[in-house]
């Protein structure tokens, strides 16, 4: 079969065409005719995987980091609904991928063939885009239809379902293939705010007394960190971010004030409480952020490249704007440059006390010890793990309370945040980091994996060792889903069920299947391993012996503000 030019062979040719460079998954009957093409690709890199989840999370997180998608491919029935729940992950959170499944041939298809399922439909509710191909001559235009549909528009995954005929025979002739498709240049391109509606925006801007940036996931999509630091710092306005827009700014910028989500922080929601004008840039005001739509908003100007998204929410209060937010914040800084400096010098007065009133929130994680002898508190770890990583350094922290306390990470560089929002699946992290070394193998990654996330993905502790890299895993290890108890201990009085796991020593699991490994109980302890594993530049386990008293939930830092 490998010497005729099959369906198989002209869809790697075509993903060569599209620019991807990655293919993750598990390899099956369905499958080879494509992975067999890939034998013959050295411009595609496969990278196997010891479950499809793992796999479709891997493509999703290849899609965060470059803008660009890779495949995550899957056979039949439990092959391909092994990927659902990744594929979630990057629809939810906006990320391009394309999704391979190969089903039996097309005359069976739903008949009671072998591990037979509809896998369009079972993929529909959870990517943009989701056909079967039955024909060869159909394969070209799917495929680029299916890239077009990735990455424009609001990025996220796409679903191609080949039948194992159409991949497996022979095409009459090679079909011709362009080195480059042209999709890959006009794709980039975004829909831009008309003049009028900049200018109009602008006077809003100019009038506010104490306007507010509140960027979403569409900064890091659009890569509009530059922009949107530069339109801060023209008119002195502070910028605030989602949970799935950590990362599009530096955390360090001295205008830049965290996350508002529904659990963090103080500091953030002053900053959108004290507010008069919301400038909501590629924030789909959603529930993760608005605390389900209860968080009280002045009035808004919605930026977003999807006009379904604005005005979705809080409507009645809602200005929107169609485009990219990096252009509109260049012409917006343009549209108001003859009133910055009276906007910035009347709003240097409020600026320097969110500054007083940052620096009084980062005191309450300042301690190091721990309520508990022989155990490292969340807070402590977190910031500790920060002083000994290098500044280039990718954080991925997993869904649960690892994303909870990375609010207390610092980043000095944008685009080095990874984390599961929208859908919170866990076992998110490992995966994720192994893409994250794929794609740039000299790039260090630091995963905060809960030791029930990494239950759910332990099997890629293999897959990772295989592929090597500066990757660091801090395990978080608290013997419990930790915050699904403290929410239980929380509202239902100190009654738990369901939480709580023995003791798991993941030193020594990591060890045995191939990854140096160190379990920690205290913070000098935990420095000192990780600051040598990123020195050693390959894979490195910390299992942290972790406080369970410290409470994501009740933490005084990540309270909401309450006015004077």
């Amino acid at each position: 079969m490998s010497e005729k030019f099959t369906g198989g062979r002209l869809v790697v040719r075509m993903l060569e065409s599209l620019g991807v460079t990655h293919v993750f998954g598990v390899v099956g009957g369905q499958t080879l005719a494509i992975t067999d093409a890939l034998i013959d690709t050295p411009s595609i890199e496969f990278v196997h995987t010891r479950h499809e989840g793992a796999a479709a999370v891997m493509a999703d997180a290849h899609g965060r980091l470059t803008g660009r998608p890779a495949v995550a491919i899957a056979t039949t029935g439990p092959g391909a609904t092994n990927l659902l729940t990744g594929v979630g992950g990057a629809f939810r959170d906006s990320s391009p991928a394309i999704i391979i499944t190969c089903n039996n041939n097309g005359e069976n298809i739903h008949n009671d063939d072998a591990q037979n399922a509809d896998h369009v439909q079972l993929f529909k509710p959870l990517t943009k885009y989701s056909r079967l191909v039955a024909h060869g001559s159909a394969i070209k235009q799917a495929m680029a239809e299916a890239y077009v549909n990735a990455m424009t528009g609001n990025p996220g995954p796409v679903h191609l379902d080949f039948a194992r005929d159409t991949i497996e025979q022979a095409l009459p002739e090679a079909p011709p293939v362009p080195a480059v498709h042209p999709a890959r240049e006009w794709v980039q391109d975004r829909p831009i705010a008309a003049p009028d509606q900049i200018e109009a925006v602008a006077e809003r801007v100019l009038a506010a007394e104490r306007p507010v940036l509140w960027l979403g996931n569409g900064g890091n999509r659009s890569r509009a960190c530059d922009a949107v630091l530069a339109l801060a710092e023209a008119l002195n306005i502070p910028v605030v971010t989602t949970f799935n827009g950590i990362g599009a700014v530096p955390t360090t910028h001295p205008l830049v004030f965290g996350a508002l989500s529904r659990m963090g922080t103080n500091l953030s929601s002053r900053v959108v409480a004290e507010s008069d004008l919301v400038l909501a840039l590629g924030n789909s005001l959603n529930a993760v952020s608005t605390g389900r739509w209860r968080l009280r908003l002045p009035e808004i100007v919605q930026v977003d490249v999807d006009p379904a998204v604005i005005g979705r929410y809080y409507a009645e209060s809602t200005t929107g704007v169609v485009g990219d937010l990096a252009v509109f914040s260049r012409d917006l800084r343009t549209a108001t440059a003859g009133g910055a400096e009276r906007a910035r010098a009347g709003r240097a007065g409020w600026i320097e006390q969110l500054r007083q009133a940052e620096r009084d929130w980062w005191q309450l994680s300042e301690s190091r010890t721990s309520e508990t002898e022989g155990r490292i508190a969340p807070p402590a770890a977190v910031r500790a793990l920060r002083e000994v990583s290098p500044a280039e350094t990718v954080l991925i922290p997993d869904a649960g309370n690892p994303g909870v306390w990375s609010f207390l990470w610092e980043m000095d560089l944008p685009h080095r945040y990874l984390k599961p929002v929208g859908f919170g699946n866990m076992g998110f992290a490992l995966p994720a980091a192994i893409a994250a070394v794929a794609v740039e193998p000299q790039r260090p990654v630091l995963a905060l994996i809960g030791d029930g996330s990494l239950g759910m993905s332990l099997g890629e502790l293999e897959t990772l060792a295989r592929g090597g890299g500066p990757v660091v895993l801090a395990v978080f290890n608290d013997s419990s889903y930790g915050n699904i108890r403290q929410e239980q201990e929380l509202h239902f009085r100190g009654r738990t069920t369901g939480v709580d796991f023995g003791e798991i020593d993941f030193a020594q699991v990591a060890a045995g299947m191939g990854v140096a490994a160190l379990r920690v109980t205290e913070v000098g302890e935990l420095m000192a391993a990780a600051k040598d594993a990123f020195a050693t530049a390959r894979p490195f386990l910390i299992d942290v012996a972790l406080d369970r008293t410290a409470n994501a939930w009740t933490y005084p830092a990540f309270a909401p503000h309450r006015p004077a």
